[in-house]
């Protein structure tokens, strides 16, 4: 999800600091939750910053560049290989246990495709 500009950051702090405003007025005229109006205030009183927050990346990969690269062999080595038993063999040869899905989006980053099945004629 993206962070919302800096330009509409300003206009809603802006419109904010006018006279009777209210937030939930700003934040319907502006199409943005009241939270998010409340949260840009108090980040602007605390801070003196409105401009969002960096990110903060996300979660650990589960499978490091080596076990990556392991994996790239042996779908090299064995191409019709199921996702399961790429598991299987992350776990009996690596030790690694790890979700199907974790498999596939390895895979699937490196540029792996799925062979599409022939479509089925006059069944």
């Amino acid at each position: 999800m993206q962070a919302y500009s800096l330009d509409l950051r300003q206009r809603i702090a802006q419109a904010c600091a006018e006279p009777g405003a209210r937030q939930a007025h700003v934040a319907a005229r502006f199409c943005v939750s009241v939270a998010f109006v409340g949260k840009l205030l108090r980040r602007q009183r605390q801070s003196g910053q409105l401009a969002a927050l960096p990110g903060r990346g996300g979660p650990a990969r589960c499978l490091d560049a080596a076990a990556q690269a392991w994996l790239r062999d042996q779908v090299a080595a064995q191409p019709d290989a199921t996702l399961a038993e790429l598991q299987t063999l992350l776990l009996v040869e690596r030790g690694q246990a790890v979700s199907r899905g974790s498999v596939w989006r390895v895979l699937h980053e490196q540029g792996w495709r799925r062979k599409k099945k022939p479509a089925r004629h006059g069944a």
